[in-house]
């Protein structure tokens, strides 16, 4: 059973080793972000975007090494495996879970990033009817960004035309509006994430929670509850 969706962005920079000067900065990023993850109950699934399609199960660890410090990370409190490389979503994961809810346990679902609308939703649907036959309760963690490109110094350059396309997306996961996210342009990084979201949340949530949204380095973040 779904018993809450939280919706956090994949932002190494909310780490605090790899965050150098910018720590104190984005406190109220990592605050939202943690707030959102305790809504959670102890079995996680987040969702997250790679290159293919995969599933990261709970026995996996890595580190945020790539990303500039040996920061270790779990999906649970009993892994035995080596560290192994990872996407980013799953260290997020992973990072959140261990400041949160460490004897959480967190799988990773990872779906391709140039998913057609359509692919999005019905991967949704299917983990939404996936998740309804548990009998325990089960979280959603979905780890995406907004657009990259909302200022010139933006890790994708500058694109005026993402700045409404991020209005846009922030208004319709405060508002909980799974239908505007079928809409999202290509220009939004987590889209398929998002329409994930939406198939698997269609069609809507009871109620939803802005806890945070911003673009600190031109990427825009947001963090949110959804309820089903």
């Amino acid at each position: 059973m779904l018993s809450a969706i939280a919706i956090v962005p994949s932002a190494p920079v909310m780490v605090g080793e790899l965050a150098a000067g910018a720590a104190a900065e984005l406190t109220d990023l990592r605050e939202a972000v943690f707030g959102a993850a305790a809504a959670l109950p102890a079995r996680w699934i987040a969702v997250g975007i790679g290159h293919t399609d995969s599933v990261v199960g709970p026995g996996r660890s890595g580190t945020f090494a790539g990303y500039g410090a040996d920061v270790p990370i779990t999906l649970s409190p009993r892994t035995a495996d080596a560290r192994t490389e990872l996407p980013l979503c799953a260290l997020v994961t992973g990072w959140v879970r261990g400041q949160v809810k460490p004897d959480a346990t967190a799988q990773v679902r990872v779906y391709a990033d140039d998913h057609g609308v359509d692919a999005a939703l019905d991967r949704g649907r299917r983990l939404r009817a996936e998740i309804d036959e548990a009998a325990d309760p089960v979280g959603v963690l979905v780890v995406a960004d907004g657009a990259n490109t909302l200022t010139q110094p933006a890790p994708g350059g500058f694109d005026p035309d993402s700045i409404p396309a991020q209005t846009a997306l922030d208004d319709a996961l405060a508002a909980g509006d799974a239908a505007a996210l079928m809409r999202l342009p290509v220009t939004i990084v987590g889209r398929v994430a998002y329409q994930v979201l939406a198939g698997l949340s269609e069609p809507g949530p009871q109620s939803a929670k802005e806890l945070y949204r911003g673009a600190p380095y031109g990427v825009g973040y947001f963090v949110g509850v959804w309820i089903p």
